[in-house]
């Protein structure tokens, strides 16, 4: 049956700014030849809003996430950024251009208007990306997540669709200067996993183990396929695998799966 007009979610096009800001990112990507694979696209809404959350690898892992949503589902996303980025010339333009959603940790009074401004995203039918983990792992593996995401997708009424990248931390993350020569035509993995429902009365720590642990399934099958394997003591790989990445600290360890 058809909903009446007034219950319709309308399409979510990019503005022209958008537009312009993933023309370049994806012109950027060409030229250093990444080739990113992704999977799972199925589970992101074509319609209506969501919680996108991301792992949190590199200071780029963002645009490949939303790479596969512009390119194959047209769709734009709202991001949560950190405020200090419109402090700068460098990345201001580009977090306006995105009509990112800038967020302050360190005062209440702002974390609440960006929370606000993500909830009536999510209701007017967006996509909002969020990294529920706050900050880039050194360790590469997914660390301690907040429950702002499950909040949010609880108060707007929309799912979350959790999502797992692999390989933009070969050109820049925490601690590693950014390097062309090193990230050259790197394959890029990235997955989607299945959409998590948040119910009015749901315990939203609760959500969040959930959320984590479905997050860790689908970086560690990101890292099992990818075609670059994880070569033994490689910076870029988590010790779990034989790298040389700094390991887990043991208060961020994951939880045990159910």
């Amino acid at each position: 049956m058809i909903p009446p007009p007034a219950e319709r979610v309308p399409p979510d096009r990019p503005r022209w700014r958008f537009r312009i800001l993933a023309w370049l990112a994806i012109a950027c990507l060409r030229l250093i030849r990444w080739r990113i694979r992704v999977r799972g696209l199925e589970h992101v809404p074509a319609v209506g809003g969501a919680v996108v959350t991301w792992n949190h690898t590199s200071h780029v892992d963002v645009v490949v996430t939303a790479y596969g949503i512009y390119r194959q589902l047209g769709r734009p996303v709202k991001v949560l950024a950190h405020a200090n980025l419109w402090d700068s010339w460098r990345t201001r333009w580009i977090v306006r251009f995105a009509e990112a959603i800038p967020v302050e940790r360190s005062e209440r009074r702002s974390r609440r208007a960006s929370y606000a401004a993500a909830v009536e995203a999510l209701v007017g039918g967006r996509l909002v990306m969020v990294a529920p983990e706050g900050r880039i792992s050194t360790s590469f593996e997914v660390q301690p997540m907040r429950t702002g995401a499950a909040r949010m997708a609880q108060e707007a009424g929309v799912p979350i669709v959790p999502s797992a990248s692999w390989g933009s931390h070969r050109l820049v993350t925490t601690g590693r200067s950014f390097s062309l020569r090193r990230a050259w035509a790197i394959p890029i993995e990235v997955g989607f996993g299945a959409p998590i429902e948040v119910g009015p009365d749901a315990d939203v720590e609760a959500v969040t183990m959930v959320l984590r642990r479905r997050t860790t399934e689908l970086l560690a099958e990101r890292q099992r396929i990818y075609p670059d394997g994880a070569p033994a003591g490689a910076w870029w790989v988590p010790a779990r695998l034989g790298g040389s990445a700094p390991p887990v600290p043991p208060a961020d360890q994951p939880p045990p799966p159910p």
